[in-house]
């Protein structure tokens, strides 16, 4: 699988996971119409779809893999779609958790 493809799953499995949590967020502690929470449910559905099509067969590998994602993800969305200002700490975090979505994913690993 190429490394665009790897990139391109894990960025929809973001937008589907980050997604579907802010509508449930949303629904619940902002006051939207519950109907939100059921559009949320739908997307946290989807992601765990989504996740599925990664080549790499360990599931832990790719939900570990997909955890730095989600980190600096949910900041990104913040940022987009909430006007959130993340601190250095915050973008030292992210960084850290992608370096290590680097080397799960794409470290050459032997065969024993």
């Amino acid at each position: 699988m190429t490394i665009l493809r790897i990139a391109l799953l894990f960025v929809l499995a973001a937008l589907a996971e980050i997604g579907g949590a802010w509508l449930i967020w949303q629904a619940v502690r902002e006051g939207k119409p519950w109907w939100w929470a059921g559009l949320g449910v739908v997307a946290l559905g989807a992601y765990g779809f989504v996740a599925t099509l990664q080549a790499d067969a360990n599931f832990g590998r790719i939900l570990a893999a997909y955890g730095g994602i989600f980190v600096a993800g949910s900041l990104a969305w913040g940022v987009l779609v909430d006007g959130f200002r993340p601190d250095r700490w915050d973008v030292l975090g992210s960084a850290v958790c992608l370096v290590g979505v680097g080397l799960i994913m794409f470290v050459p690993r032997t065969t024993a």
